[in-house]
């Protein structure tokens, strides 16, 4: 009985010593990331010969837009799980160190910009934005879509059509097609050209003869 008492002493005193060095240890200081992360963020694009091929295939059309055209016939952002909605996925799946509130909200992390290099840590500087635009594809083809199709297309998480960026540079960007306007960044310039091939070749939409030879002269020196 003796022995077993100085046994329940002694582990409870070792307890109680771990309790009190894991309380006075430092909390881990948070830094954010100033370089991009080693994941990528958007699912990866089908490599170069691939869009390659793909560009050839799509179906070149002269660029009209068709009336009616309203980027609520897109839904979006879309519930995805609980109150998660697309916008805030994507944050999640490209940032790092990301934490949500109750809502599923961003409330902090650190994201790279793929487009111009730049790091942000507030969700508020960030676009998600679609590669090929909403509106590209109402002029492509989606305008005969159902709605359905285009929530799809809107909130495709699958393939590499929804990235998180710096937000003016999504807006400068707009609705144009890369024969209007490309990523300012020249090392992601490749990838965005095969993301952007491999939307239109999934989607089966349409491209204007500008539009292909801007794409078809960076995939060349892929």
């Amino acid at each position: 009985m003796t022995q077993h008492l100085r046994r329940t002493a002694a582990l409870a005193a070792s307890s109680l010593l771990a309790s009190f060095i894991l309380a006075a240890a430092p909390a881990a200081a948070h830094t954010p990331s100033t370089s991009a992360p080693s994941v990528r963020s958007m699912p990866e694009p089908v490599d170069a010969a691939t869009a390659r091929v793909q560009l050839a295939q799509l179906t070149v059309a002269e660029e009209v837009t068709p009336p009616g055209y309203n980027r609520n016939k897109f839904p979006h952002w879309a519930t995805q799980a609980g109150t998660c909605d697309t916008r805030e996925v994507v944050l999640q799946r490209d940032g790092q160190d990301v934490q949500q509130d109750g809502q599923c909200r961003a409330v902090a992390g650190s994201w790279y910009s793929e487009y111009d290099g730049a790091t942000w840590t507030d969700a508020t500087d960030l676009d998600i934005d679609h590669v090929v635009p909403l509106k590209e594809g109402w002029r492509s083809g989606a305008s005969a879509w159902t709605t359905e199709q285009r929530r799809a297309f809107a909130n495709d998480l699958t393939r590499p059509q929804l990235i998180a960026v710096t937000d003016n540079v999504n807006q400068g960007k707009g609705d144009k097609d890369p024969g209007k306007w490309m990523v300012p960044l020249n090392s992601y310039r490749c990838t965005y050209s095969r993301a952007w091939v491999q939307v239109k070749h999934y989607y089966n939409l349409s491209i204007d003869s500008t539009e292909k030879a801007a794409l078809g002269g960076i995939l060349k020196s892929c």
